[in-house]
């Protein structure tokens, strides 16, 4: 199938073969977590990693109803902090991210690399031409079921709830996913992912634990908002006729703007330092190119399990929402209509972890056959998931 695709589908640089192979790759590199478990030489803070992940996939189907299929019944050491790196790229004076298109996938506003420094060299290739661009690591991906998507050892740092989190929320995308509408997939994740997390707790006696996971998502939402807000204001700045070179500097004062404007919400936090790796770099148009929007689609559906007062009766209301036309779904749920960037509708250039990947490095969770050092609860996770 490989050698079909790279005949077939290979564009400039071969792209979608590098995908393919480095997809094969991972395939190739997972094994059985009932195997490794059950394996002496497994090491005991993996074994113990990977059992966490076997009571959060059995709680997800048992307890959420959630699809019992291929996906986290493997895990695969990938020898590397990130899975992919995704690649986005703007203009000088635009928001608007460039897309590339391909067969099947259709276009999407951004280009995903399972080796680091072909993403940096396709970065590289974008500035030269004056975009503006950014590489991002992102720790986990899913197919939605069409693969067996594997556990991978960048995941394994993360909190509890943050692992265990991931698992309900992926399956939730097996559960229901509505092509074309990120917001709302996105959404209906992660109100399953933030249910499934108070069950989670509160089966295990440890209710208060879930007002922390709270306050995180809180952080999270507001961070976004102070991305959203800010590349709303650089759009409305490009829109203008200023020249470009005052646009220029003005589009410095923005970005200078943003920083000091964390500031005041890190105090409101009470010093809560979890974003500062973001601002810890150069910002340009890329990196809020890439803000995700789903936010606003989540306290609809939050409004919409509450009043079906089950999952069940959730995913039943959820299914009929996924039959609506997109502004007509995004009327009833979301607090505004589908983002827009220029007229054009701009979607999340991928899942969760993309946009808040330079927040939190993930740790690499050390080789399968080695100690397996850094399979630990990572405490200061900034995502608290």
């Amino acid at each position: 199938m490989l050698a079909v695709l790279a005949v077939a589908a290979c564009l400039p640089g071969c792209y979608v073969m590098q995908a393919a192979a480095g997809q094969a790759d991972v395939l190739a590199r997972s094994e059985p977590i009932a195997k490794l478990v059950e394996d002496p030489q497994t090491p005991d803070a993996l074994r113990a990693r990977l059992n966490l992940v076997v009571e959060a996939r059995e709680f997800a189907v048992r307890e959420l109803a959630l699809p019992d299929g291929r996906s986290f019944r493997r895990y695969a050491d990938l020898g590397r902090p990130y899975a992919v790196w995704n690649v986005v790229a703007a203009p000088e004076f635009s928001v608007m991210p460039r897309r590339w298109c391909y067969p099947v996938a259709g276009c999407v506003a951004y280009r995903g690399y399972f080796d680091e420094d072909r993403a940096k060299a396709t970065a590289g290739r974008l500035a030269g031409r004056g975009d503006d661009t950014t590489v991002g690591g992102v720790a986990t991906y899913s197919t939605l079921g069409h693969l067996p998507d594997p556990v991978f050892n960048t995941m394994l740092g993360w909190r509890e709830t943050r692992l265990v989190g991931t698992v309900f929320h992926e399956l939730a995308h097996e559960r229901l996913y509505v092509p074309g509408d990120s917001e709302f997939n996105e959404a209906f994740a992660s109100v399953v992912e933030q249910e499934g997390v108070r069950r989670w707790l509160a089966a295990r006696g440890r209710d208060a634990e879930f007002e922390a996971y709270r306050t995180a998502l809180a952080r999270e939402a507001e961070f976004a908002v102070l991305l959203r807000t800010t590349r709303e204001r650089l759009r409305n700045l490009y829109a203008s006729a200023t020249p470009s070179t005052q646009l220029w500097a003005d589009k410095q004062g923005e970005f200078g703007r943003l920083k000091f404007e964390y500031s005041l919400l890190r105090a409101r936090w009470g010093g809560y330092a979890g974003y500062d790796a973001w601002f810890a770099r150069p910002l340009n148009n890329a990196h809020l190119a890439a803000v995700a929007t789903y936010h606003d689609c989540v306290p609809g559906l939050q409004r919409e399990l509450e009043a079906a007062g089950s999952l069940e009766a959730f995913y039943a209301r959820a299914d009929e929402l996924a039959t609506l036309p997109l502004a007509e779904r995004h009327s009833l749920v979301c607090r505004s209509g589908p983002a827009t960037v220029g007229g054009l509708r701009q979607a999340p250039v991928s899942s969760r972890s993309t946009l808040f990947a330079w927040s939190k490095p993930v740790p690499d969770a050390g080789r399968i056959r080695g100690a397996c050092a850094n399979c630990r609860r990572d405490a200061g996770n900034s995502h608290g998931a």
